[in-house]
């Protein structure tokens, strides 16, 4: 209670409502697999459409393994997702290195760095310069070509009045090219802008740095001299066969420099997240490289030809023939692989020394993911693949229980027929995990042929197109499959007479009614969970009072604060009553919620514990709709 110590008037504000629950969502899925590209370890990033997921993780196109190229599972999945109405995305890559780092001091670049592309530079100086451009990751997706583009701006070297000249608009640590006009030209130099102390004016003035030598502003001649700023444009092409070129603009060679340095903006280790996932390239060059080393002794080693030139003196020439100021150099980073296939620890995943997680472990600290999935892992499921497929399925389920608010959209195996798809479905059971067979046939963009994919990337986005437009109590069935050209086995009813009932979900061809699921089953032998939308309900209902309710821990444990939770509790029931998503015509048949001391006990509230009975009538969905016809007489009266 506040204090009223002197005489005077008080304005308290107090509520006279009790707190409200808002429904948490449900359509945020979560995918784990390889991809072409991206990071292999930490947070994933939130996806909000295909082409996030192409510019992190390197496009559709196919994957190799060392086995021949597979189809990229994964990538199908997300493009399935997104066309079906999902929304948000998160994607773990499985990575499984080819190699393993080598431990040895004077390991190559190739060995610290496996399956990455890279390309290395030897400055032939003494000592000698090292300059590495790498993929940021690993996989084949990283063989780009690297395109740097030296560029000279106007001159900025400006005549004063009863001065020297000036540099006009320099900033400190500008590489720039020192030429000269007239017609015996000195060789071109280029120089850092830096700053010295003159003695006779007791200030600092404008130097040109370009090693050990120092060039005073007072020596040029604005008449025969010209100081042009040099910047680099870095140009990857092409990422991804779908993918646009990248380009970076403006880059200054020298690593001090404030504004876009070159190193800075493709270090490692990047110090914004951005950086870390939309820029693919790495630039790692010895520690005492300046603007000038890096020019002049290291990225000339990118011209083409054997004659030994300077990117002076392609700046020069450049600059002397009509409209040009730009030199040229081009690499092609090589090397880049997918690795092996993943095997079930990388689908797993692992945390490493810097607390960084990946594969499903990564999911586990993102609370807003609903669904999650591995579109590709039951990929030969009953020809070679059996133990992996069967391991992922164990980890998707125990990671749905693990964390109760999550369902597991499981693939059957590819080519199974009805008989094996039930003695696959056989060897599991959970209430927070559902199966669909057979697989979609899609158009591929990639070898414009029809190919069959995993369901699972295509129901995910269903269920969030079912929870948007109806509802997450409407079982996410009798739903069109966009993208879908055809299935991969056709099912008839017979054969779904047998799979239904064991909990596999079909997806179906109708005459007039297309490709559509046919089903909406968990895998689990309690008939109490058997229905999909009751599963993912109730993780809504029970998620949606844990988060709307925690306002109520540490408060006094009495009857005020009991009325107060089940008054909360009930408003949000009503809300979903009135909606029409609980069974019943009255409230009293719809839910009822309890918290007063016919719930708890006293050593209940010895030992701190608020108990709140809270029980709800969900709707099933009408599985089968049946008509009874007979006929009946004319005075019949029904």
């Amino acid at each position: 209670m506040p204090e009223y110590l002197a005489p005077g008037v008080y304005v308290e504000e107090t509520t006279f409502r009790q707190k409200s629950i808002e429904g948490v969502s449900t359509s945020t899925a979560g995918f784990v697999g390889p991809t072409r590209f991206g990071p292999t370890q930490g947070e994933p990033e939130l996806l909000t459409s295909f082409l996030d997921f192409e510019r992190i993780y390197g496009g559709i196109d196919q994957l190799d393994f060392g086995e021949g190229l597979q189809h990229n599972d994964l990538a199908h999945a997300v493009r399935g997702f997104f066309e079906n109405g999902g929304r948000r995305l998160y994607v773990a890559r499985a990575y499984e290195a080819t190699a393993q780092p080598s431990e040895e001091p004077d390991a190559t670049v190739a060995q610290l760095f496996p399956d990455h592309a890279t390309f290395v530079i030897d400055a032939p100086t003494s000592p000698a310069i090292q300059v590495v451009l790498r993929a940021r990751y690993p996989g084949a997706a990283g063989n780009v070509i690297v395109t740097i583009d030296s560029k000279t701006g106007p001159s900025i070297l400006v005549a004063q009045d009863g001065g020297p000249p000036k540099l006009s608009g320099a900033q400190r640590w500008d590489t720039v090219l020192l030429s000269s006009t007239d017609s015996t030209p000195d060789d071109p130099q280029l120089c850092v802008v830096d700053y010295d102390f003159d003695a006779a004016s007791q200030q600092e003035v404008q130097v040109l740095r370009a090693g050990s030598t120092t060039t005073q502003l007072a020596d040029l001649d604005p008449a025969t001299n010209e100081v042009r700023v040099v910047t680099l444009t870095v140009t990857l092409s092409p990422l991804g066969r779908f993918m646009d070129e990248l380009v970076w603009e403006g880059l200054n060679p020298d690593p001090r420099h404030r504004v876009n340095p070159l190193l800075r903006t493709f270090a490692a280790q990047p110090a914004a997240r951005a950086t870390a996932l939309f820029v693919p390239l790495v630039i790692q060059a010895d520690d005492a490289v300046d603007g000038v080393e890096l020019l002049e002794q290291v990225l000339s080693g990118l011209v083409a030809g054997s004659m030994p030139v300077t990117v002076a003196d392609l700046l020069d020439e450049a600059l002397r023939q009509p409209g040009q100021r730009v030199a040229r150099m081009r690499c092609r980073l090589t090397g880049g692989k997918d690795g092996s296939r993943p095997g079930t620890a990388s689908y797993e995943g692992d945390e490493s020394a810097t607390g960084d997680k990946s594969g499903l472990l990564a999911f586990e600290g993102l609370e807003d993911i609903s669904i999650v999935a591995a579109p590709g892992s039951s990929r030969g499921g009953l020809n070679g693949n059996e133990l992996q497929s069967k391991s992922v399925v164990g980890l998707l389920v125990s990671h749905a229980e693990r964390m109760r608010y999550r369902i597991a959209v499981l693939d059957s195996p590819d080519t199974a027929l009805a008989s094996q798809i039930r003695s696959y479905r056989a060897q599991f059971d959970s209430k927070y995990a559902a199966l669909y067979y057979p697989w979609v046939k899609i158009a591929d963009p990639v070898t414009d042929t029809e190919i069959a994919v995993p369901p699972s990337g295509f129901m995910a986005g269903i269920y969030a197109r079912n929870d948007i437009e109806r509802g997450v109590h409407k079982a996410p069935a009798n739903e069109v499959v966009r993208l879908a050209i055809d299935f991969e086995l056709p099912v008839n009813k017979g054969q779904q007479d047998v799979l239904n009932p064991e909990g596999v979900n079909c997806l179906r061809f109708f005459e007039g009614g297309g490709f559509r699921v046919w089903g909406a089953r968990t895998i689990s032998s309690d008939p109490e969970w058997k229905y999909l939308n009751l599963r993912r309900y109730f993780a809504f209902i029970e998620r949606s009072i844990e988060k709307g309710t925690q306002w109520a821990v540490f408060e006094p444990n009495g009857s005020a604060l009991w009325s107060n939770v089940r008054r909360t509790i009930e408003d949000f029931l009503f809300s979903e009553f009135k909606s029409g998503h609980l069974l019943g015509d009255t409230v009293d048949e719809a839910y009822f919620v309890k918290c007063d001391r016919t719930t708890m006990t006293q050593n209940d509230l010895d030992n701190g514990r608020l108990i709140c009975l809270v029980g709800i009538s969900p709707l099933r969905p009408a599985e089968y709709v049946i008509f009874r016809i007979g006929q009946k007489t004319l005075d019949f009266k029904g």
